[in-house]
């Protein structure tokens, strides 16, 4: 019998988010997303199929999944993305279906993304410098991401949450600036701090930015308060008190929210990992391709959520992650 309850995990947290990775693929080469020159993606053969992604998480709805964000990688980049998300719109249980992107692909697919069920989006977005865009992204063209947001407004989605990691040294000097274009655009700026992970493989410090002195200074400077958002992430919002326009800050170094941690994250060949700073992980591929019920599915999940760490170890083993960010899904 299915229990909708969201499952708790060995330190009394209820785990209700699934963040769904659909390719480690992507069109863009983020400095601290993905070594350069990475070209060792997983093989598509090795993907789990939409049937097998949709049959997992309705394995994962009958123990209480109540959020779903799409992501990759760039999951614009999976062919066919729409046909998943239509059948996953279709499951009433899930009150919450997102999609993160990079949003150079969304000038054509913005549309077609709201029809197929799509409710929020979460947009990536380093710097508002062409120039600097491209030298983060590994020549990306910021007019492509511009557009991309322009279509998503016009297909009627909001709110749309624009990312930014706040990189020392990299485009700390345009915080402000993004925070007036968000503003002027109706958008909701989230600020990350960057974390221990990724296409170095050995953690530097020299681009972290500690949020907590940018949200003292915008605080001041912008008569902000504190806000709630719809969204069932880590971010803290604050509005500003006479417009009410929003900003969250994303502090997984300088104020971890492990505590309150609701979610977990699939790969797109199948493997859950229960903590982004933690290797703890449970790969579901073979229990899907050896024909396991819906019930022995829910009995491994329920293993598994057992098993989450209490907290992430970025800050004491600062090199243990060396899997890069496209791999492990956003």
């Amino acid at each position: 019998m299915n229990d909708t309850k969201p499952p708790i995990d060995g330190f009394g947290r209820r785990i209700e988010y699934l963040r769904l990775s659909v390719t480690d693929r992507c069109n863009l080469r983020c400095f601290y997303c993905l070594p350069e020159g990475c070209s060792n993606f997983t093989p598509r053969t090795n993907y789990l199929t939409f049937a097998e992604i949709e049959r997992l998480i309705d394995a994962f709805i009958g123990i209480g999944l109540k959020r779903l964000r799409i992501t990759g990688g760039e999951p614009l980049a999976r062919k066919g993305l729409n046909k998943l998300i239509e059948k996953l719109a279709a499951k009433p249980q899930l009150t919450d279906l997102s999609l993160s992107t990079n949003a150079t692909l969304l000038r054509t697919q913005a549309r077609a993304l709201r029809k197929a069920g799509v409710q929020r989006l979460n947009v990536s977005l380093d710097s508002l410098d062409p120039q600097r865009f491209a030298q983060i992204t590994g020549g990306g063209d910021l007019e492509a991401v511009l557009q991309g947001l322009d279509a998503a407004q016009k297909a009627g989605f909001a709110p749309i949450k624009i990312n930014m990691l706040a990189l020392a040294g990299v485009n700390d000097d345009e915080i402000e600036d993004m925070f007036a274009f968000c503003r002027g655009n109706g958008f909701t700026l989230r600020l990350i701090e960057v974390m221990p992970m990724g296409a170095t493989g050995r953690w530097s410090g020299r681009h972290f930015l500690d949020l907590q002195t940018i949200k003292n200074r915008l605080i001041e400077r912008f008569d902000l308060v504190p806000a709630d958002m719809e969204g069932g992430g880590p971010a803290r919002y604050w509005r500003i008190r006479k417009t009410h326009h929003k900003i969250g800050f994303i502090t997984p170094m300088s104020e971890h929210f492990c505590a309150t941690c609701n979610r977990v994250r699939l790969t797109a060949e199948g493997k859950l990992h229960l903590c982004l700073g933690q290797n703890a992980d449970l790969d579901f591929k073979p229990l899907l391709r050896n024909g396991a019920s819906i019930e022995q599915l829910q009995k491994a999940l329920r293993k598994a959520l057992l098993q989450k760490p209490q907290r992430h170890e970025f800050l004491e083993k600062p090199d243990q992650i060396n899997r890069f960010m496209a791999a492990t899904g956003g």
